[in-house]
């Protein structure tokens, strides 16, 4: 399987779930609308969120990746596993300590940290840390579950690790309906989906622990021991972890300032769920697959391939990201309606939402293009050059977020967040290029401007087509005319970009797969 192919399904069970997600935002939105119930449930599932992706993901798909195909390669499968069984013991007990630590200081992270807008209402506060306490235990399964990614996607299987948060979204949609169908009141709704997030944590740990067994790794649990390759790992996935956990840093950054104004957390998740649906498509899917094919690749010498191998993913990621950033920017209100407004969301609310929407949207390229790069460090085993360049857009969050929050309310957090992803993928971007990790070859210089071209023709096409399907799109008209509605704009407009793209040389399909097949190359 080329590695075209692998993005493919890495993606298809990414949008599944995302798609999914949609469901269970809509189901919330009908539930909860935006308003003190939604903002405790929020900002409470926002802090383990955070501290998955800071001692979880990040670090793993920075760190344990590399470090797993080195033991792989050069001690073999039995190498691999009691590597695995190392980092297992000392990540459990740290996760172990970590949650019991953060239970006990629920109620003043609450204050302090997670939503300090909320000390001022003592049901909202209460409310808070009820959830919170209760969904934090999460943090230990995905955590767990994502070492065991790591191995599966170092072992070049990646479907079943794309696949298992779609239980996740299964688990709260089921909890959501049953809501909706018996009528039951918010604040139980909200102590249902707690226990819901922590019900699918583990089902999810299971799924992965399940799969790496049967891909012939039995991994036990060990005597935490601080062993050198251990240490080397933990030395390697601090600064990855806080890398890998950048975008939800700058998130949380924005509910801590955004929870002093009722409802705006809520506008700012709604809208995020939305934008990370090609982010989670496209984004995710390429940097996954691409950090341990370019782990090996380097590994083994092959720098051609590497070289080609980073080319071509970001034609791959820009040619499926700028259409959606295209599409975002002109319809967003109708996307935001179509998926919303229903019950509690009501019309107001979904300008408010749309308007965030947009300004995501002008950072997707930015947030996608940061996961094509950071592969090169990590697969170089660098991971404090990216932290660095995390930490510059951290301070340039905060300070524009603080600077525009007062008069442009969510708009402002928003347009803060974009401003710091796009300083993040450049300085990412000129780092490579000066160090020479980073060449590109004549292909991507003459298809990458094309496809902008392509795209803004697309938004220009779209904007001019709009208002003779504004009728399909009033907030009075019946859902499935909306529906089809929305179909037919994103589905022609893709299809003109297709045709520009591929008619002006954008877009060369054989090139893409013939660049991303996987074969040795001479070093170079």
């Amino acid at each position: 399987m080329n590695l075209l192919s692998k993005f493919m399904s890495v993606g298809a069970a990414t949008m599944l779930s995302r798609m999914l997600g949609f469901v269970r935002e809509a189901l919330i939105a009908a539930v909860l609308g935006v308003g003190p119930v939604s903002d405790a449930f929020y900002a409470a599932f926002r802090f383990p969120n955070l501290f998955r992706r800071l001692f979880a993901e990040g670090a793993f798909n920075a760190a344990f990746v590399p470090l797993f195909a080195k033991e792989l390669e050069g001690n073999g499968a039995e190498g691999a596993r009691r590597f695995s069984e190392e980092v297992f013991g000392i990540l459990f007990s740290v996760l172990l300590i970590l949650t019991i630590a953060m239970e006990l200081a629920m109620p003043f992270l609450v204050r302090t940290i997670i939503a300090p807008g909320f000390a001022d209402d003592p049901d909202k506060f209460a409310l808070t840390v009820r959830l919170a306490i209760i969904m934090f235990p999460y943090l230990i399964c995905m955590s767990l579950a994502a070492m065991m990614s790591g191995i599966l996607n170092s072992l070049h299987k990646y479907f079943v690790a794309a696949i298992a948060p779609v239980f996740f979204n299964v688990i709260l949609i089921t909890i959501l309906a049953a809501a909706l169908y018996g009528g039951t009141p918010a604040l139980s709704v909200a102590d249902r989906m707690a226990w819901g997030v922590v019900a699918a944590g583990l089902l999810q740990l299971l799924i992965v622990a399940y799969a790496v067994r049967k891909a012939g790794l039995r991994i036990g649990l060990r005597r935490p021991r601080l062993t050198k390759s251990v240490k080397r790992l933990l030395w390697l996935a601090l600064p990855a972890a806080i890398t890998g956990g950048i975008t939800q840093i700058n998130l949380v950054i924005g509910q801590i300032i955004a929870s002093s104004k009722d409802g705006a957390i809520s506008v700012l998740q709604y809208a995020d769920r939305v934008y990370q649906l090609p982010l989670g498509v496209v984004g995710i899917a390429v940097g996954v697959v691409l950090l341990p094919e370019l782990a090996r690749a380097l590994k083994a010498g092959h720098g051609n391939q590497a070289r080609t191998l980073q080319n071509r993913s970001v034609e791959f990621a820009l040619f499926l990201t700028l259409p959606a950033t295209a599409a975002l920017l002109i319809i967003s209100g109708p996307i935001v309606r179509l998926l919303y407004e229903r019950g509690a969301f009501v019309a107001e609310t979904t300008e408010i939402v749309g308007g965030v929407l947009a300004i995501f949207a002008i950072g997707l390229p930015a947030f996608v293009l940061i996961k094509v790069f950071t592969p090169g460090f990590f697969a170089r085993e660098d991971t404090r050059t990216p932290m660095m360049f995390a930490g510059v857009s951290v301070v340039i969050n905060i300070a524009l977020a603080l600077l525009l929050f007062p008069t442009m309310g969510e708009r402002g957090i928003a347009t803060a967040e974009i401003c710091s992803g796009w300083t993040n993928a450049t300085l990412l971007f000129l780092t490579l290029v000066r160090r020479r990790h980073w060449e590109f070859d004549s292909g991507t210089l003459t298809r990458v401007p094309r496809l902008v071209l392509a795209a803004g023709l697309m938004a220009l096409g779209l904007y001019f087509t709009l208002p003779y399907a504004a009728p399909y799109l009033r907030p009075d008209t019946p859902l499935l005319a909306q529906l089809a509605a929305v179909l037919v704009l994103l589905s022609g407009s893709f299809v003109l970009y297709l045709a520009i793209a591929f008619g002006i040389g954008g877009a060369d399909l054989a090139a893409l797969k013939g660049g991303l097949k996987r074969k040795p190359r001479a070093s170079g």
